[in-house]
C-alpha cells in the first residue's frame, strides 16, 4: 500500500489507520468487514438498544452514543464527532440513512479535522436535496420528471399543484430516502392526506419536512446507475441495477443488470450519470436513479450521495468492492479503474429480508430471533450465495429502527440461474420468533412476471392488490411435499421404535404404509427403505408419478430438510405439529399430517375448531406506538374512515374502519406502546 504525506480528503495522503462507522445493523457490519480486510481498525457506535448488536462485537472498539431513539443517538452529529475524538478515529463512514446525506454533518467533520468517507459537501447539498438536484439536472440538460419546482407549504397547495401537474402524482420528502416520506396519490382526495403523512414521516426520519410533488409515471421501471468518482476528476459508472420490485416505494428485490435495457439505452444512461457526477465534482460512490417508461425513455429521479442498500448486486457482477473504493477515494487515492475495464459478469439478485408479517399487509414485526439460520455463504459450480446481515440468533429486532434483517444475494451466469439459486437460498433461510417476508420473496421468484422480466414499480400493487395470502400448493408441490413428509415420518417412526431398546432387539420394519393429508388432499403412500435411499410409492391419490426416490441426510430435530427428490435438489423447512409437520417451501406454508389408514378415517370425523370472532374490535396489527386517535366514544364512523395512526419502525400506519360502525370504547391513547392484536377500539356489536 502506498505511503505518502497525510492530509484531508481529496489530497494525496496515506491510508487511514482507524475509521468510525456512524451507523448500525447490516451496513455497519458490511463496512467493518471491508475496512478490516484493508488492515484498518474500526470503531462502532451504538445506542442503548444496540448494546448487544452484531456490529458492536465485530468492531475493534465501540462507543455508546445515547438512548434508543435515533434522534437521540445516531442522528446526533456532535455525539459521532465526540466518539471520533475519544477513539482517535481519522475518518467516518456513514453507511446509508441516518447522517449519510447530511451536509452539515460532513461540514462539522471537516471542521473537526475528520475525513468524511463520502462526497464533497457541495455535492451532498445539491444532489442530496431532491428539489435542488432536480433544478441542477435540468440545467445540465438531463431529462427530468415533470413536477413542482419548489417545496409545497400546505395541503391546499399540494392539491393545487397536483391538479396542475395532473394525477397521479408522487408526494416526496426533499430529504427523503428508503421509501420514507413518500406517498402516491391517484385521486384529489388522497393528496392532502398523503401530504400530511409524508411530511410527518420526513420530520421524524430526517428532521426535514420539506415536500415536493412530481408526476407519477405509469408502469415505470426504477433503474439506477452506480458511479464512482475520485478527487482527481475521474468518474466511471458500474452499469445499472433494476429496483422495480417495490412496496410503498421501498425496494424489496433488486437485480443487476436489468433485463429491460438494450445496450444503447444502457450506454446512454451511463454516460448521462457520469456527466451529472462530473458536473457536481462528485467524489465517492453514488447512485443516479432514473425512472424508465415502457419505451425505454428515462428521466432523472434523484442522485443518492451515499452507498445504496442494493450495492452488493453491483459488486457481484463487476467484482469491485464499493466500500473499499469509497475508503480509498476518501484517502485521496486515484481510481485505478477505467470505464473500459468494467464489464458485466453474470447476473445478481438481492432479496431484502424484513421483519414484517406479509400475511398482515407487511406490517412490522418485532421481538427476539428465536432461530436465525441463514443459508451458508459460498461459491460452488459458478453459483454464489451472499448474506449481508447485522443480526444473530437470540438477538432482538427493535421497534426503533428499520425492519431489515438481512440482504440475501445470489449470483449466477444468467438471470434464470440466479433466480433458481435465490429460490433455493430462500427455502433454506430459517427464521423463527418474528414475522418475516421470506414466503413473499419466494412467491416473487416463482411469479411468471418476474420470470419473464415483465415488471414495474407497480408489480406488488398489481399482483397482490388484496395483500399476500401465501402461495397455494399446486399438484406438483403437494406430491413433492407428500414425499418429504412421508420420509420425515419414516425417520421419526424408526427413532420411536428403537429408543431405549423397547423393541427388544427386534428389527424395525423397513416398509410402512401411510396416508399423507394436506388440506383436503389424501395421498396414500408406501415407504420402502433401501440402502441410502427411500422409495415413496404413491398408491392412491392425485400424484402422477408412481414411485419417487428420496435421498437425504436429514435427522429429526433439524429445522431444515435438504436432499433430493428424483435427483432434484430440495430444501424444505420443517416444524413438528401433532401427527405431522408444518412445511414451508417456495412460499407455500402447509401442514402435512401422516396417519395410518385407520387413523386417517378417524381424523376425518373430528370437529373443526372455529376461531374467536374479533370483527367487533380494532386490533393493533403490529407492535407499535399510538400516534393519534381520530374518533371518540359513541361516534358513528363510515367504512374507510381513519380511526387511528400507529407508528412502527419509522413508518406511520393509518388504521381505517372496514365497515360502518359505532365506537363503543377506546382502550388506547396516544403514546401507548401496543403489542400485536392488542385491542385499540371496540365497536357496538349490533353495528360491527
Amino acid at each position: 500500500m502506498r505511503n505518502i504525506t497525510r492530509g484531508k480528503a481529496g489530497s494525496e495522503n496515506s491510508m487511514f489507520k482507524k475509521i468510525l462507522i456512524a451507523n448500525r445493523g447490516e451496513i455497519a457490519c458490511r463496512v467493518i468487514r471491508s475496512a478490516q480486510s484493508m488492515g484498518i481498525k474500526t470503531v462502532a457506535v451504538y445506542s442503548d438498544a444496540d448494546k448487544d448488536a452484531l456490529h458492536v462485537s465485530m468492531a475493534d472498539e465501540a462507543v455508546n452514543i445515547g438512548p434508543p431513539a435515533a434522534t437521540d443517538s445516531y442522528l446526533r452529529p456532535e455525539k459521532i464527532i465526540a466518539a471520533c475524538k475519544q477513539t482517535s478515529a481519522e475518518a467516518v463512514h456513514p453507511g446509508y440513512g441516518f447522517l449519510s446525506e447530511n451536509a452539515e454533518f460532513a461540514k462539522d467533520l471537516d471542521e473537526a479535522g475528520i475525513t468524511f468517507i463520502g462526497p464533497n459537501i457541495q455535492a451532498i447539498k445539491v444532489m442530496g436535496d431532491k428539489i435542488a438536484s432536480k433544478a441542477f439536472a435540468e440545467k445540465a440538460n438531463v431529462n427530468t420528471v415533470p413536477g413542482s419546482p419548489e417545496e409545497i407549504e400546505t395541503p391546499e397547495d399540494a392539491v393545487r399543484v397536483a391538479l396542475e401537474i395532473g394525477l397521479p402524482v408522487m408526494i416526496k420528502a426533499s430529504a427523503g430516502g428508503g421509501g420514507k416520506g413518500m406517498r402516491v396519490a391517484h385521486a384529489e382526495d388522497e393528496v392532502a392526506e398523503g401530504f400530511q403523512l409524508a411530511r410527518s414521516e420526513a420530520r421524524a426520519s430526517f428532521g426535514d419536512d420539506r415536500i415536493f410533488i412530481e408526476k407519477f409515471i405509469v408502469q415505470p421501471r426504477h433503474i439506477e446507475i452506480q458511479v464512482l468518482g475520485d478527487s482527481h476528476g475521474n468518474v466511471v459508472h458500474l452499469m445499472e441495477r433494476e429496483c422495480s420490485i417495490q412496496r410503498r416505494n421501498q425496494k424489496v428485490v433488486e437485480e443487476a443488470p436489468s433485463s429491460f435495457l438494450d445496450d444503447e439505452t444502457r450506454n446512454s444512461m451511463g454516460e448521462q450519470a457520469v456527466a451529472l457526477a462530473k458536473a457536481v465534482d462528485y467524489r465517492s460512490a453514488g447512485t443516479v436513479e432514473f425512472i424508465v417508461d415502457k419505451d425505454q425513455n428515462f428521466y432523472f429521479l434523484e442522485m443518492n450521495t451515499r452507498l445504496q442498500v442494493e450495492h452488493p448486486v453491483t459488486e457481484l457482477i463487476t467484482g469491485i468492492d464499493l466500500v473499499e473504493q469509497m475508503i480509498r477515494i476518501a484517502a485521496g487515492e486515484k481510481l485505478k479503474l477505467n470505464q473500459s475495464d468494467i464489464k458485466i459478469n453474470g447476473w445478481a439478485i438481492e432479496s431484502r429480508i424484513y421483519a414484517e408479517d406479509p400475511y398482515r399487509s407487511f406490517l412490522p414485526s418485532t421481538g427476539r430471533l428465536v432461530r436465525y439460520q441463514p443459508p451458508a455463504e459460498n461459491t460452488h459450480n459458478g453459483l454464489t450465495v451472499r448474506n449481508d446481515t447485522g443480526v444473530y440468533e437470540g438477538g432482538e429486532i427493535s421497534i426503533y429502527y428499520d425492519p431489515m434483517i438481512a440482504k440475501l444475494v445470489t449470483h449466477g451466469p444468467d438471470r434464470e440461474s440466479a433466480t433458481k439459486h435465490m429460490s433455493r437460498a430462500l427455502d433454506s433461510f430459517c427464521i423463527e420468533g418474528i414475522g418475516h417476508n421470506i414466503p413473499f420473496l419466494s412467491a416473487v421468484m416463482d411469479h411468471p412476471r418476474w420470470l419473464s422480466g415483465d415488471i414495474s414499480t407497480g408489480f406488488i400493487d398489481e399482483e397482490y392488490a388484496d395483500g399476500f395470502q401465501g402461495v397455494e400448493a399446486d399438484e406438483e408441490t403437494i406430491c413433492l411435499l407428500s414425499a418429504v413428509a412421508a420420509s420425515i415420518d419414516h425417520l421419526y417412526n424408526i427413532r420411536r421404535r428403537t429408543i431405549s431398546g423397547q423393541m427388544g432387539g427386534k428389527e424395525v420394519s423397513f416398509t410402512q404404509q401411510r396416508v399423507v393429508v394436506i388440506g383436503d388432499n389424501n395421498t396414500f403412500v408406501t415407504v420402502i427403505q433401501k440402502p441410502d435411499i427411500l422409495l415413496i410409492n404413491f398408491r392412491k391419490g392425485s400424484c402422477a408419478e408412481e414411485t419417487v426416490e428420496v435421498i437425504s441426510d436429514w435427522v429429526p430435530g433439524n429445522p431444515l430438510w435438504t436432499g433430493t427428490v428424483n435427483s432434484n435438489p430440495v430444501a424444505v423447512q420443517v416444524k413438528p405439529v401433532l401427527n405431522g409437520f408444518r412445511l414451508l417451501y417456495r412460499g407455500v406454508d402447509i401442514e402435512a399430517h401422516t396417519y395410518t389408514e385407520r387413523e386417517a378415517e378417524l381424523q376425518a370425523l373430528m370437529p373443526v375448531k372455529i376461531p374467536a370472532d374479533t370483527s367487533g374490535q380494532l386490533l393493533c396489527p403490529m407492535p407499535g406506538l399510538v400516534v393519534s386517535i381520530a374518533v371518540e366514544t359513541g361516534e358513528a364512523v363510515k367504512a374507510g374512515q381513519s380511526l387511528c395512526v400507529v407508528e412502527a419502525m419509522k413508518m406511520e400506519n393509518v388504521l381505517k374502519a372496514e365497515r360502518d360502525c359505532v365506537v363503543a370504547a377506546i382502550l388506547a391513547e396516544p403514546g401507548d406502546k401496543l403489542a400485536v392484536d392488542q385491542v385499540i377500539i371496540e365497536f357496538e356489536k349490533d353495528t360491527a
